[in-house]
């Protein structure tokens, strides 16, 4: 992974080699040769202050245009107070929903189920259990639930996702588990998608729980409160 100090340390010391009128090309050359290992999947000049942005290990990183410098950070526009980076990285994360394998999730829907959500969900993961107390109070909803268990934070989880999705009925074996601490009692030997679950998060770079999903492919990590939701619901349709 591309670490922060290591960014942190080209600030001060100008660890990039200057080129002669750089291109995206010869950017990644050099970054290449700099951090051997490191994965850059775009790099593209920005409108602001003649400044290229480089997608490396998942991070934004800024270079000036001669490859001189690389800057970790957020760009703000002060008259709007929008932080551009932030923004684009929103952007760079939208998830494609319509190609998620719904076949892997639990199902359950509320009211019309008009409003559709989507939530890799650790069972053992206290903020999950949070936040399933709080869609308890969310209706006309349609959600999705990916389990998908954190083995180095809860070491349990794995087995606890599979047993749940070997249930009779996996919708009310989630919500026993979650909201009462309740999993069943089975040996989760059935056909399950708990590894290709936690494969999908990893491809997705997702690296807690809750994640949410939104039907405009945003995500939002963490545990959101019903009122939150109900707002995040409307804007990211």
């Amino acid at each position: 992974m591309f670490k922060r100090s290591l960014l942190s340390l080209m600030l001060v010391s100008s660890l990039l080699a200057c080129t002669a009128s750089a291109d995206p090309t010869s950017i990644k050359s050099v970054l290449t040769e700099k951090f051997p290992g490191a994965n850059i999947t775009s790099i593209t000049k920005t409108p602001y202050s003649g400044l290229y942005e480089v997608i490396i290990d998942g991070q934004i990183v800024y270079t000036d245009e001669d490859a001189k410098y690389a800057f970790l950070g957020s760009v703000v526009d002060i008259k709007s107070k929008k932080n551009l980076t932030n923004e684009r990285m929103a952007k760079l994360n939208t998830i494609k929903v319509d190609e998620l394998p719904l076949e892997q999730a639990i199902k359950y829907v509320k009211g019309n189920g008009s409003r559709k959500l989507y939530v890799f969900s650790d069972p053992q993961c206290p903020f999950c259990k949070k936040f399933e107390a709080e869609l308890s109070k969310v209706d006309n909803i349609t959600i999705y639930i990916f389990p998908y268990p954190i083995a180095s934070l809860h070491p349990q989880s794995a087995a606890e996702a599979k047993a749940i999705w070997c249930a009779a009925d996996k919708n009310a074996a989630w919500q026993n588990a979650l909201l009462k601490n309740t999993p069943p009692k089975n040996a989760g030997d059935c056909k399950n998608p708990i590894d290709a679950n936690i494969a999908l998060g990893a491809k997705l770079r997702i690296t807690g729980t809750p994640t949410l999903i939104f039907a405009n492919g945003e995500r939002v990590p963490g545990m959101v409160p019903a009122d939150k939701l109900e707002q995040l619901l409307s804007e990211k349709k």
